[in-house]
């Protein structure tokens, strides 16, 4: 039987959305194209800043990797879960993160939709607590499942005994 700190750092059993991986791919692939227009308007016929066409074209192919590869790992990657007495996150594209933020430490809990995530049906819930850490982020849930999770830990932190500090 596993320890309690082998248990308690396990990693968070629910995804995100699928569709988050769509979502991840359409901010990479705009943000990809922004890249390459400023180069290719700063590029290669300039004067002041020659750059190469080929490390135009590199950095093409690179951006073209870059939207295919991150949305499947970050997806493979990015997972949450709620238990009865914590909030467990785990995050990452380079570098793996889990956290873990126990109910009586929860502060606020919010709910946001940018512009693409609102064109997918997704949005993201944070959790705010006195950590230095930081805020615990729920990216890509389905609205409807991160308005229900909102809800569930608005109640389970306000029932819980300790002024979250």
């Amino acid at each position: 039987m596993p320890s309690p700190v082998e248990q308690s750092l396990r990693e968070p059993s629910q995804r995100v959305s699928p569709r988050a991986r769509l979502m991840w791919a359409t901010a990479a692939a705009l943000e990809s194209a922004v890249v390459l227009v400023v180069l290719w308007v700063v590029g290669p016929e300039n004067d002041w800043l020659p750059i190469p066409l080929w490390a135009v074209v590199a950095v093409g192919f690179v951006a073209a990797a870059y939207v295919v590869v991150m949305p499947m790992w970050r997806y493979r990657v990015h997972r949450w879960e709620v238990t009865d007495t914590a909030v467990y996150t785990q995050t990452g594209w380079w570098v793996r993160e889990r956290r873990i933020a126990p109910m009586s430490r929860i502060q606020t809990v919010d709910h946001a939709e940018g512009l693409l995530a609102q064109i997918f049906g997704l949005a993201t819930v944070t959790v705010t607590t006195a950590s230095a850490a930081g805020a615990l982020e729920i990216a890509g849930l389905e609205r409807q499942r991160a308005l229900a999770l909102v809800a569930q830990l608005t109640i389970q932190a306000d029932t819980v005994p300790g002024d979250a500090t």
